[in-house]
């Protein structure tokens, strides 16, 4: 057994690693191959750790988070977290499964009760554990927060050049 796999105790190494492939846009799909592709890797970091069984989820491919869109993918793992049968949960950022705090929260919980690990490029996290708790929370809420601020930035980039004339867009096909 390699010393990754000691970071899982080996009842969650019998269990499901799933890794979150999400990217909010089709534009982001098309043209974001190299994070596609960083993403997919990460079955290789599973694999290293010690998990067999590694599902991908990537339902999420051209989904908004923002909360209006239905998201199969992200349902797909809080059936899979509910039922007990994930173990850790890989994504390249932690903040990037969740765009809102409600989902955010509530995937955290329920990780926390089923004692599945969060794991990103920084490390493994245990939201039963206080810190990591605390981490991933604060994660969570900068993600929020920069979300909101990006937002606040296009939208009045795009006004800017509304008042100057120069806001052109394609306007939807239908």
């Amino acid at each position: 057994m390699n010393d990754m796999a000691l970071t899982f105790p080996p009842e969650l190494l019998k269990r499901q690693a799933v890794i979150y492939v999400r990217q909010s846009t089709q534009s982001q799909v098309m043209t974001n191959l190299e994070s596609q592709r960083r993403k997919y890797d990460l079955v290789e970091m599973a694999r290293g750790f010690g998990f067999a069984g590694i599902d991908v989820i990537d339902d999420g491919l051209g989904v908004s988070a923002s909360g209006c869109h239905v998201r199969p993918g992200f349902e797909r793992l809080v059936a899979m977290l509910c039922s007990r049968s994930v173990g850790a949960v890989f994504c390249l950022e932690v903040s990037r499964l969740a765009r809102n705090g409600r989902d955010w929260h509530h995937m955290l919980e329920l990780c926390g009760l089923v004692e599945a690990r969060v794991v990103d490029h920084d490390g493994v996290y245990d939201p039963r554990h206080p810190n990591d708790r605390l981490l991933l929370g604060m994660k969570g809420s900068i993600s929020e927060f920069e979300l909101g601020v990006l937002r606040t930035r296009m939208v009045e980039a795009a006004r800017a050049k509304a008042r100057r004339g120069e806001l052109r867009y394609t306007p939807p096909i239908g």
